[in-house]
């Protein structure tokens, strides 16, 4: 997925498992207070949507190689809006791990960088959600602004853990800055789509109400926080 095979090896690899053992314990924490606010049969609903939610974008979106990694349309913001972030967490880890035991086998060795990769973003993208959007905004009435927010917010962190990981495994010199940059330069591309594909998502939703009594999104979609 994001780390070619190859850029972190051998001993240093041991850090990423440190890294994903954190987000996950983390993770395991918002997914219990998901469950007590939401109930097991609405999470497993909405982690079953966003497994399946990353998997298409991983395999089906377009996505290309730039300097040290790939470029994908991961909509991270997209997922936590609409399903939370517990089942958004859910998805990327399940999404990342298919398509690595049936897609791209090679990129397995990689899992736990990847996967920090996805995950720590996300956690950082929910507090700063709680920072620029009201306790009485509904995700539905978000602004541009506030999705822009969020969406740069997710992608700068992925491309600040992509050179992280670059530059933790094969050192800072000229050839490897020069292959961060243009991995991050292309990043904003996604960065500039990714916000108005949250407001598209978010107004389809707003027009289809009868989902907020199915446990298919998250609470906050349509309601204040309390």
């Amino acid at each position: 997925m994001h780390i070619e095979p190859g850029i972190v090896d051998g001993a240093k690899i041991a850090l990423s498992y440190a890294t994903a053992a954190g987000a996950l314990g983390f993770a395991a924490k918002k997914t219990l207070d998901d469950l007590r606010n939401s109930g097991i049969a609405s999470f497993a609903a909405r982690s079953a949507i966003a497994t399946v939610g990353v998997f298409a974008f991983f395999e089906i979106l377009p996505h290309f190689p730039v300097g040290v990694s790939e470029v994908h349309f991961i909509l991270g913001s997209t997922l936590f809006l609409i399903l939370g972030a517990a089942p958004a967490t859910f998805g990327l880890a399940m999404g990342l791990l298919i398509q690595g035991v049936f897609f791209a086998p090679i990129d397995l060795p990689q899992y736990f960088i990847n996967l920090t990769t996805l995950l720590v973003p996300l956690f950082a993208m929910q507090a700063l959600a709680k920072k620029v959007i009201a306790p009485g905004t509904a995700y539905v009435d978000l602004k541009y602004s506030q999705a822009l927010a969020l969406s740069t917010a997710y992608q700068a962190g992925v491309v600040g853990w992509v050179a992280f990981w670059v530059f933790y495994g094969q050192g800072i010199g000229a050839e490897t800055m020069a292959s961060v940059f243009t991995f991050g330069a292309a990043y904003m591309m996604v960065i500039l789509i990714e916000p108005l594909v949250d407001l598209a998502v978010l107004a389809t939703a707003k027009s289809l109400r009868g989902l907020e009594r199915g446990g298919l999104v998250t609470p906050r979609l349509y309601a204040a926080a309390t």
